[in-house]
């Protein structure tokens, strides 16, 4: 990209709230190797929701339309007619495809015009200006760094500070009264393979409660039922506040605690970007690509299980075509070999260490 002054940058991330964190390292050294230019994101309606006035890497937010074959974009996307127009309407000097293996992404990261492209490349894919090879098992957050090295840019791993404001500190207050110390479990994920027994996350509440620890439930609103079977099977009273709080409340809220219990979803992800301490509940395969790689604040868990509990079918083949099998259509949860003393033995450790790891927070 030799000659190119970059003013403008366009990056493709347009998915899920872990998704988008897991891309923050990157987006964070795209905006130290360029610091005049606006960075603009190709996302979704709740990034412009959760995005808008929050400092961080991204200055603006473009609801990207409905684009055929774009694996996780959210199903509220305009509609795919106003595309053509949206591709149109600006241009750009840098952009950046971090959306998958390119099959679909890039082509519409080609189209936007820009003087110089980069981004990630399946075999069967169109090339960009420059790409990376596209395979399944990598840490997601390197995959990303690995991308925008392309450009000069780099940077740490860890997922830069999310800013809060105080009246989202202030909700979270009100709904985490007291010292605490808070403990949030988090019982959903999107997959039901990645969710670690309801009747597991009950136990550890009971063990927490005696241990003078306040658990509390958290998510969003199509975790409620999970959250409320955790509820129901604890013998012990357990706070609820899953489906009560908007994004960045529930990021307030997740400050508060001290550690953030969770499977593999957009909460245990946004308990890292605002500096708390995690125990992430992991599939094996879901491990490499999106555990925290440090162990000092996080203390990811694994299930080796590979076949699948209810008829033995091999599910680590995603990825690797020349492998026989291709998984089935159950699914029971692959978490169950994660047992509750190990997870109670983390959040203790972590407890004892909380007052001296905690980072300072960011305010907006």
């Amino acid at each position: 990209m030799e000659g190119i002054q970059v003013r403008r940058v366009a990056v493709l991330r347009c998915n899920a709230l872990g998704d988008y964190l897991m891309a923050t390292p990157a987006l964070a050294a795209l905006r130290a190797r360029f610091p005049d230019a606006e960075v603009t994101l190709l996302g979704a309606r709740w990034h412009e929701r959760f995005l808008t006035g929050r400092p961080g890497p991204v200055d603006r937010v473009r609801v990207l339309p409905l684009v055929d074959g774009l694996a996780g974009q959210p199903p509220d996307a305009p509609d795919g007619s106003h595309l053509p127009a949206f591709l149109e309407a600006e241009r750009y000097d840098l952009a950046v495809q971090l959306h998958g293996g390119g099959g679909a992404s890039n082509p519409l990261v080609a189209a936007l015009g820009a003087g110089w492209t980069i981004g990630l490349r399946a075999a069967d894919a169109p090339p960009l200006d420059a790409d990376v090879p596209y395979r399944y098992y990598q840490p997601e957050v390197e995959r990303f760094l690995e991308v925008v090295r392309l450009v000069g840019a780099d940077g740490p791993a860890e997922y830069p500070l999310l800013a809060l404001s105080g009246a989202e500190r202030d909700a979270a207050a009100a709904l985490l009264p007291g010292d605490g110390p808070w403990v949030a479990l988090h019982a959903g994920a999107s997959d039901p393979r990645r969710r670690w027994p309801v009747d597991r996350f009950a136990a550890l509440a009971d063990e927490l409660a005696a241990a003078g620890v306040r658990p509390v439930l958290v998510g969003g609103p199509g975790d409620a039922a999970l959250s409320a079977a955790v509820g129901e099977a604890a013998a012990s009273p357990v706070t609820d506040l899953t489906g009560r709080t908007d994004l960045g409340a529930l990021a307030a809220v997740l400050e508060r605690c001290a550690v953030v219990v969770g499977n593999d979803s957009g909460p245990l992800h946004l308990a890292r970007a605002v500096g708390t301490a995690t125990v992430g509940l992991y599939w094996c395969g879901n491990a490499i690509n999106a555990a925290a790689p440090t162990r000092t604040r996080h203390r990811p868990l694994l299930s080796w299980t590979v076949h699948c509990p209810e008829c033995g079918a091999d599910c680590s083949t995603a990825g690797h075509p020349h492998r026989p099998g291709d998984g089935c259509a159950h699914r029971p949860s692959f978490l169950g070999q994660i047992p509750v003393v190990e997870v109670c033995e983390e959040v203790t450790d972590l407890l004892a260490r909380e007052a001296d790891l905690r980072p300072v927070p960011v305010g907006t």
